[in-house]
């Protein structure tokens, strides 16, 4: 099973993880991001391009396919505004053991946080703006997983 999707509407973590669990392995793991209210952030704005966004995120996906011996991976980015507190990904594994359900989730939420093709623009509530970079931490971490 491969799932990945890049949507604005919401998503529900428990279809996924039934999903997942209903593929017989012994392990699922999974990561739900949450977007922030740190710093006085209202909204976090995302665009992308579509085309590029969803080929980008099937490759790595298919990586992570090849890398471990997974029976089943889910994908799930939104785009738009979205408020603190609102669901932002989902990334879910499931294998025979946990071992592989638990890195192959890391190496793909790694590499979102820091290589795909999303642009993030902060809203604060004194009207101010900025765009997000990747932090540092991120993009060593994503760089980590090309090393082994």
């Amino acid at each position: 099973m491969k799932r990945v999707a890049i949507q604005s509407g919401d998503f529900d973590v428990a279809a996924e993880l039934a999903a997942l669990e209903s593929l017989g392995g012994g392990g699922v793991a999974s990561f739900t991001g949450i977007v922030r209210s740190e710093g006085g952030l209202i909204a976090l704005e995302l665009e992308h391009y579509p085309a590029m966004t969803t080929a980008q995120v099937d490759r790595i996906v298919e990586e992570a396919l090849a890398r471990w011996p997974l029976l089943g991976v889910s994908v799930i980015h939104r785009f738009g505004r979205l408020e603190p507190g609102a669901r932002i990904v989902f990334v879910g594994a499931a294998s025979r053991h946990r071992a592989a359900a638990l890195e192959s989730c890391a190496f793909l939420i790694d590499w979102l946080k820091s290589d795909a093709p999303f642009w993030k623009k902060a809203h604060f509530a004194d009207g101010a703006t900025a765009w997000v970079e990747a932090r540092a931490e991120d993009e060593a971490k994503a760089k980590g997983w090309q090393a082994e």
